[in-house]
C-alpha cells in the first residue's frame, strides 16, 4: 500500500499486508474527497489479495489476481464489486459518472503497467 499513490491516480493508501488486517485508502484533491476502509478477506501473496470495502461511500468487494503466464510475464486481474452509494440518486448517476471513472482507472491500469516493469 505504500506505492499505491504511484500508479493509482488521486489516490493514498496505507494498512495492513495480512489477512483480516485494515487498509485505509483517501480518494481526492487535497482534503476533499473519501475514505475508502478496507478489511483484508484473502491474502495469498503473491497470487490474490481480496477485500471488502467497509467504508461510508464504497461497500462491496474487490480483488486482485496475478495469473503467471510464463517467460516472466503475468496478468493481474483486478474486480471490484461494490453496491453504489446514495441510493436512487447514485443509480441514476451511474450512466454519467461511470465514463470519468472508467477513464480514471484504465489511467492508473496503465500507470501500474509501467511501474511493474521498472521494477528490477
Amino acid at each position: 500500500w505504500a506505492v499505491h499513490d504511484r500508479w493509482m491516480l488521486l489516490t493514498r493508501a496505507e494498512g495492513d499486508r495480512a489477512q483480516g488486517g485494515e487498509i485505509r485508502a483517501f480518494t481526492g484533491l487535497g482534503r476533499v474527497g473519501f475514505l475508502d476502509t478496507m478489511t483484508i478477506t484473502v491474502w495469498e501473496p503473491p497470487r490474490r489479495a481480496v477485500v471488502r470495502h467497509t467504508g461510508k461511500v464504497v461497500r462491496g468487494s474487490g480483488a486482485f489476481e496475478v495469473e503467471d503466464l510464463g517467460a516472466g510475464r503475468s496478468r493481474v486481474v483486478w474486480s471490484e464489486w461494490v453496491l453504489l452509494p446514495l441510493g436512487l440518486v447514485g443509480q441514476l448517476a451511474w450512466p454519467v459518472a461511470r465514463i470519468p471513472l472508467r477513464l480514471l482507472l484504465q489511467a492508473s491500469l496503465r500507470r501500474l503497467a509501467r511501474y511493474v516493469v521498472a521494477q528490477p
